[in-house]
């Protein structure tokens, strides 16, 4: 049995100073790669720290069929591709936010009243938003906005659906 391997079971057995040695020992190369998935100096330190607390969560989970260092980048990983994730949808819920609030201060600008209606609109996420605008807003039929935005009639409905529903709840008109 190597050293990495001897380090590791004792880790697994909640030796805390075997478990300290290994990530001290794996730090480096974790950090390493970090930084050039991430570019970013900042980033790359509270990635790797992500990925040692998880590690230490979890080392009672680790199968020796990998190296260490190769279930650490794993995490490291699937870590950054969460955070890729959540910062995608942070940016498109604010670039929505942002597009909503000028619309509304263009609206207003104009001196014309926001309309709860349109304020309702605002507030569904745009999958439901698409449908709904399309069929009463502009007077395309169901086949038309399937065949328009490339989804089954059934997903159109479906939609369609959600979206008045939420819509009616907003305005307080419950069925």
């Amino acid at each position: 049995m190597g050293n990495e391997a001897k380090l590791i079971a004792a880790a697994k057995r909640g030796d805390g100073t075997s478990l300290a040695e290994l990530l001290q020992h794996n730090y480096k190369l974790l950090y390493q790669y970090a930084l050039k998935l991430t570019m970013d100096r900042s980033r790359a330190e509270d990635l790797v720290q992500e990925t040692m607390l998880k590690a230490i969560e979890r080392i009672s989970t680790f199968q020796e069929r990998s190296k260490f260092s190769t279930w650490l980048i794993a995490i490291s990983s699937r870590l950054a591709i969460d955070k890729a994730r959540r910062r995608k949808r942070e940016e498109r819920w604010l670039k929505e936010e942002v597009n909503n609030h000028r619309l509304r201060f263009d609206t207003l600008s104009l001196m014309e009243e926001w309309p709860a209606a349109l304020q309702a609109l605002s507030n569904l996420e745009e999958h439901h938003r698409m449908p709904v605008l399309l069929k009463y807003y502009y007077g395309y039929s169901q086949e038309e906005i399937a065949e328009m935005l490339e989804i089954r009639l059934g997903t159109v409905k479906s939609r369609l659906s959600i979206g008045m529903k939420l819509i009616r709840k907003e305005l307080g008109e419950h069925e």
